[in-house]
């Protein structure tokens, strides 16, 4: 079984499953794609056995998931799950070790130059460390850089 997933197809079978009458121009919309590619990826999720079309009436057409589609688009999920929770658990180690240094190295306060996930994460292990969270950036800023964090001495 190939279940190799374009982005596209994907986010095709995520609105199919949230409403099996949802018409191609509404997904056209919602994904930002011509109605045409919609039509040729839902084609393609037919063609995979992935979706079942049925006709309600001579104009309105039904999308439903097969079992096959639903374990695509489940494991497609899952593995986004298992990757994400790969990511948070690699930067809270990264995020612990520097708290931890921090605390040996005697710093009680720190500026956090960032505002997003990945710096919200530092901000609650911080936190968790007794670091106190400054609103200045007068000593101690962390920063992230994108896989990790780094210290930038104010001096």
């Amino acid at each position: 079984m190939n279940t190799k997933i374009k982005p596209h197809e994907y986010a095709l079978l995520d609105e199919i499953a949230q409403d099996s009458l949802v018409t191609q121009a509404s997904l056209s919309k919602r994904l930002g794609i011509a109605v045409g590619s919609v039509n040729w990826y839902i084609k393609r999720l037919v063609t995979r056995g992935w979706v079942k079309v049925s006709h309600l009436d001579r104009t309105r057409l039904q999308y439903d998931l097969t079992p096959e589609g639903m374990k695509v688009f489940t494991q497609r999920a899952m593995n986004y799950a298992r990757d994400s929770l790969k990511i948070y658990g690699d930067l809270r180690d990264k995020a612990k070790v520097l708290a931890d240094e921090l605390n040996q190295k005697g710093v009680k306060a720190v500026y956090l130059n960032g505002d997003d996930p990945i710096m919200d994460i530092l901000r609650l292990t911080c936190i968790e460390a007794g670091l106190k969270i400054s609103d200045l950036p007068e000593d101690c800023v962390l920063e992230s850089d994108g896989r990790g964090y780094r210290v930038r001495e104010n001096k």
